[in-house]
């Protein structure tokens, strides 16, 4: 550096040599690249960002200041680098969305954030939902007091994706100034709307509607989304958000029906218990189809599962055993006594009379197999969950069926007859003029009193037809009636088989009236069962009235008497369960047994105890025999009650969907049922319809899971 004199002042003139010229340049250079960077300096209405190898962040607004607006509009943009994600609010299988915390903020009531339209990534047999690229998420937020100044503090945590994960956390702060005149927009206003133009909303504008949404059922459960559209859907995806526990994929098929809808089909994915409960629960549906999108709230319905004709006919026979069993069943054993009057009534008849009486008989059984399967398809497609032997739970019609049961006993002991009209009479009478319309009665009763009944192999047929289709449904249904009605078809093709039987005479009118009693004794099981309908009180208004109705036509002989009071009393029994509709009194309850709760089962396994679930009901025959002859027996019931087990009770006597809902985890529809679950066995292991000491006590065992003997597993 050299210094020049000027007239006294003192100029210095400054001069580089060679060797400081690039460090020069080089602190030119770093100052350039500082001022450059968009992490060191922040636009206007802008946040610094806050950058990372995987992209970048930062909170802008759309106006420099507040304004007099009572809403201030804001964007979170995300620019992420090639081949890196961020998360939607459900983001699939894996992941989570970004995280907004607003406290440290000043003069902010709240922040509502907006998702626009996302897409789905598929890696690998996973689904998950997100952004790529440059996605901004609007922000719709409320100063507590407008017009003045607000300070936004954000605590921002979110998760970024590729190949690998990586969470981030950081604080954005964004300071708005006060000002009562309109507020500027800024350059953030144009990308804040444009992502905020694609937020869903109910479709209108895109031309879309969803019309209608319908659960399909069956071994592979579905979403059906049909959609209203003006225009073809190209490349359309739909994203449901549902309960927990239950997982919908991606649409696997998209075709117009005979209405020209678009037609999206989702498999269902998840805990079947939690499937099966899908029907009518609110399910948040966002349909994407390009830049057309669509978000509306659907309540599914449940519609036939498609029918698999392979899997039908390997349950056919299923179904044919099934109800070939139940005529074995104590269930069945009420009717017995009418099964076989049926028989002796046809001893010594000519080949003729016999094959009609059994046809007629076998055709009342069927018949009325064929009538509950309309029935079920009815009271499905009125929305109601069906169950096999449900209507037992119903007190109307226990009257009925204690009525009908009173009316057979008392024309067995010949109290009164049923004369038909003579039309009538021609058209059910055959050959000598044996009428076949009492031989169809008593296979309908057959059927009536039959279905409280779950037989081996049953519970499988019934399952599958109450998950399938009308087609599946009247085809089991059909062959359980063939194979209940099996004898009496056995009879009908052979009947030497009933021609060895003594000829009527005398001493039937001794068995008459032992098999009236059966049925009495039937009716009064049945008013049992009633007590836990309608309280004790209106159980023995119905039973005094049956008993009543009895004596009326045993002692009225005039036969207009004879059908009039007899008829009084009979109305009269059916507005009993209505007249005295009080709840029955609470019984004592058995301290060995624990009211079902489906979480407590988990809770308990997850304790190491182990858990036997018996569902049983007042109405099930089955189920009583089951429970005296061989859970209550001393080696089960002293095992059920060793420490570290739990006996749980599922009474299904009244309707209950939760535990309607139980068995249908399970696939199964009717009762008796029994489950053991326990660390062997959290899922729970399924026993036989009809079960024995050693299979409960080896799914015990099983279930308690390498910790020896169930005794054992005491915490």
């Amino acid at each position: 550096m050299r210094a020049y004199g000027n007239g006294g002042m003192m100029v210095q003139r400054a001069g580089l040599t060679r060797a400081e010229w690039p460090g020069l340049l080089g602190l030119a250079l770093a100052l350039i690249l500082a001022l450059a960077s968009p992490a060191a300096r922040a636009e206007t209405g802008a946040s610094d960002w806050f950058v990372t190898d995987q992209g970048r962040v930062r909170l802008i607004a759309a106006a420099p200041s507040v304004g007099d607006a009572a809403t201030l509009t804001l964007g979170l943009e995300f620019r992420l680098a090639p081949h890196w994600k961020i998360y939607w609010r459900s983001p699939g299988d894996a992941g989570y969305p970004p995280r907004l915390d607003w406290a440290g903020s000043t003069n902010l009531a709240s922040a509502a954030i907006a998702w626009p339209a996302p897409q789905r990534f598929s890696v690998q047999g996973f689904e998950t939902v997100g952004y790529t690229d440059r996605v901004v998420l609007p922000i719709a937020a409320k100063p507590v007091r407008p017009g003045e100044a607000v300070h936004l503090h954000l605590a921002l945590d979110y998760l970024t994706c590729s190949e690998i994960c990586i969470p981030y956390d950081t604080v954005l702060t964004l300071d708005l100034p006060a000002g009562r005149a309109p507020a500027a927009t800024t350059g953030h206003a144009a990308l804040i709307a444009r992502y905020a133009a694609r937020v869903p909303g109910n479709g209108s504008s895109d031309g879309l509607a969803l019309a209608a949404a319908t659960i399909i059922p069956g071994k592979a459960p579905a979403l059906e989304l049909r959609v209203k559209t003006e225009a073809p859907l190209r490349a359309a995806d739909a994203f449901i958000e549902g309960p927990q526990g239950v997982v919908f994929g991606a649409p696997r098929s998209a075709a117009a029906d005979a209405t020209g809808d678009a037609v999206l089909r989702l498999p269902i994915f998840g805990d079947r218990a939690a499937i099966d409960g899908l029907a009518g629960k609110p399910l948040t549906v966002t349909l994407v189809d390009g830049e057309h999108s669509l978000e509306a709230v659907a309540r599914p319905a449940v519609g036939p599962p498609p029918a698999d004709i392979g899997l039908l006919l390997a349950i056919l026979p299923v179904a044919l055993l099934g109800g070939f069993i139940l005529n074995f069943m104590p269930c069945v054993l009420p009717v017995l006594s009418i099964k076989l009057l049926a028989v002796i009534e046809q001893g010594g008849r000519s080949r003729s009379l016999l094959r009609w009486g059994f046809l007629a008989t076998a055709a009342g059984v069927i018949v009325s197999f064929l009538v509950l399967a309309a029935a079920i398809l009815a009271f499905r497609a009125a929305g109601f969950a069906i169950g096999w032997g449900v209507q037992f739970q119903q007190p109307l019609f226990l009257v009925g069926m204690v009525t009908l049961l009173t009316l057979f006993a008392c024309n067995l002991l010949g109290f009164f007859e049923v004369p038909l009209p003579q039309w009538l009479a021609g058209i059910g009478s055959v050959g000598e003029g044996r009428a076949i319309l009492g031989n169809f009665a008593a296979g309908a009763l057959a059927t009536l009193l039959a279905t409280p009944c779950s037989a081996p192999f049953l519970g499988t047929a019934i399952g599958f037809a109450l998950a399938a289709g009308p087609v599946e449904i009247l085809a089991i249904f059909l062959a359980l009636g063939l194979g209940l009605a099996a004898p009496y078809l056995l009879v009908a093709l052979f009947p030497r088989l009933a021609q060895g039987l003594p000829r009527p005479g005398r001493w039937m009118i001794r068995l008459r009236q032992l098999l009236a009693l059966a049925l009495a004794g039937t009716a009064l099981w049945l008013c049992s069962v009633l007590v836990t309908q309608i309280g004790l009180a209106g159980s023995l208004v119905v039973a005094a009235l049956m008993v009543a109705a009895a004596l009326g036509l045993a002692l009225l002989r005039a036969p207009a008497a004879r059908r009039a009071a007899p008829a009084a009393l009979l109305v009269a029994a059916f507005l009993a369960p209505v007249a005295l509709s009080a709840p029955p009194s609470a019984a004592a309850g058995d301290a060995f047994w624990r009211p079902f709760d489906r979480t407590g089962i988990d809770r308990a396994v997850g304790e190491g105890r182990v858990v036997f679930v018996d569902v049983t009901a007042d109405w099930c025959l089955t189920c009583q025999v089951n429970k005296r002859l061989v859970i209550d027996s001393p080696a089960l019931r002293e095992r059920l009650t060793a420490p570290g087990v739990v006996a749980m009770l599922a009474d299904w006597t009244r309707p209950s969907e939760a535990i309607a809902a139980y068995l249908r985890g399970f696939g199964r529809y009717g009762i008796p049922f029994y489950a053991v679950y326990g660390p062997g066995a959290p899922s729970g292991l399924p026993l036989p319809e009809i079960i024995t000491t050693d299979q409960v006590t080896a799914a015990l065992d099983r279930a308690a899971g390498g910790q020896g003997r169930v005794a054992d597993t005491a915490r």
